[in-house]
């Protein structure tokens, strides 16, 4: 195989916003809602340490032995993204592999904060990944879509705004190819209530305001919306706020740990909530963290829905691609095809390289260009001509699956229903969860027969375990 793409190191020209004023040095900042790579004495902004951020948040690198055993649980191939160290970190993924391979269930969590009408590409990475992830595991996907967040963190959104950008927003999720029978997508303004918002004053009633402070930075002029907000986004990570899909019976639901695929600024939520989780006894949601794609004005920057010029959204025209690529992105190649040609590129820092290490599937074709590119074979405008190719691919494909994402197809994914799913398809599943993955009303109980069928499965299980325990044992 190729040799892989590192993580950008070197330094890089200033943040998204062309409008910022030149901050003094200071380090780099990543949190929910702040990102931002360390400013230089020169008043550069280098790239994202992530090495670094590994050490502070306390996770572990997706190294090549977790790979390795990944690839033998499920018998795929790793995703690009774990390949080329795009998502990179994560806490107790080996549990998720245990509980595949025994065949015990686990459901997949992530969410989108509505802020714009149109998502970009620098969101939509996420739930690419998550699709491949539901695809190889064969398991229920629950989305969040935190309108009330956007409400709460922004002095200028009304309620009615940020609503409308959820119902945008559920039709992008929609159109990145998800299984309707395996994926439940739910606005907390419309969801909350029942199972889910007991949760959700359990975890609030475990999180004092010194905590929530130290955690998030929040401070005494911060309102009491966003300090309460962590336990509606933990309590998503909990199976038994959502009985109709896991079933009503706490006890056993409580058990199923949640995956949760998500950018590493989100990771605090995830602390509070993993702490918050053994002391209601629920089981621990593991958590596997990606890199930032970065915005169009080089890594150290991030991508922002409200400043046109520093992301590919997934409304725009092949030209607009076209344009923003060619007018910003940001270059490692020399001043002139001349100098070019003599010195060569660094692909390290530049966009155009950056963006096709999270587009573009072969490894061997990637690495031959960020070599071509370092030894001046490859000029920028090349580089960034075969990026817009990628892009325009991409955003056309996505469109048009969008355009069969109708209002209708809206309330199906968002309607409260059982989901079906298999799990590892090569060994019987321990527990059957859903009130119905064989044909149940829907009311979120199972019926006697269901209920005979889930003992004998359970009896069944329990003696393949034990041969194999046998097995081992010898």
């Amino acid at each position: 195989m190729a040799s892989q793409p590192e993580a950008p190191t070197a330094d890089v020209p200033s943040v998204a916003n062309p409008d910022a004023p030149s901050d003094p040095s200071h380090k780099q900042t990543v949190d929910p809602w702040n990102v931002s790579g360390e400013v230089g004495e020169d008043g550069k902004v280098k790239a994202i340490d992530y090495n670094k951020l590994v050490e502070e948040f306390g996770t572990k690198l997706i190294d090549q032995d977790i790979l390795d055993r990944f690839e033998r649980v499920t018998g795929h191939k790793p995703h690009r993204f774990l390949r080329r160290q795009i998502v990179f970190s994560h806490r107790e993924l080996e549990v998720i592999l245990d509980r595949h391979e025994k065949g015990e269930p686990f459901f997949l969590y992530t969410g989108r904060g509505p802020s714009s009408d149109s998502m970009h590409i620098g969101h939509t990475q996420i739930f690419d990944f998550c699709k491949w992830l539901q695809d190889v595991f064969d398991v229920p996907l629950v989305v969040m879509l935190t309108d009330d967040e956007k409400f709460l963190f922004s002095e200028k959104r009304t309620v009615e705004e940020v609503i409308g950008y959820s119902k945008d927003n559920c039709k992008d999720i929609i159109a990145i190819g998800f299984d309707p029978d395996k994926t439940f997508i739910f606005s907390d303004y419309e969801f909350m209530g029942g199972a889910f918002y007991r949760n959700v004053t359990r975890f609030s009633k475990l999180v004092t305001y010194n905590v929530a402070k130290a955690v998030f930075g929040f401070n005494d002029s911060t309102n009491i919306g966003k300090i309460h907000f962590a336990s509606i986004q933990g309590s998503t990570a909990f199976a038994t706020s959502f009985p109709h899909i896991f079933g009503d019976d706490e006890k056993e639901s409580a058990k199923i740990p949640a995956l949760i695929p998500c950018a590493i600024d989100q990771d605090p939520y995830f602390r509070l909530t993993r702490d918050c989780a053994t002391r209601l006894k629920y089981a621990k949601p593991s958590l596997m963290h990606s890199r930032f794609l970065d915005a169009l004005q080089g890594p150290g920057s991030k991508m922002s829905a409200s400043i046109d010029t520093s992301a590919i959204f997934m409304k725009d025209t092949p030209n607009q691609i076209k344009n923003k690529i060619n007018k910003y992105a940001f270059s490692g190649g020399q001043e002139t095809a001349e100098q070019q040609r003599e010195l060569g590129g660094n692909p390290d820092v530049d966009v155009a390289y950056q963006y096709l290490q999270f587009f573009m599937e072969d490894d061997e074709e990637l690495a031959k260009l960020g070599q071509d590119y370092r030894e001046g074979k490859l000029l920028t405008g090349e580089l960034k001509a075969i990026c817009i190719k990628h892009l325009q691919e991409y955003v056309a494909t996505f469109q048009g699956r969008r355009t069969k994402a109708t209002d209708d197809v809206v309330k199906q994914f968002m309607s409260i229903r059982p989901l079906k799913w298999r799990g590892n398809p090569r060994i019987e599943r321990i527990v059957p969860i859903s009130s119905d993955q064989t044909g149940g009303a829907g009311d979120g109980k199972l019926s006697k027969n269901q209920l005979k069928k889930l003992e004998k499965e359970k009896q069944v299980a329990a003696k393949k375990a034990a041969k194999a325990a046998e097995k081992e044992a010898a």
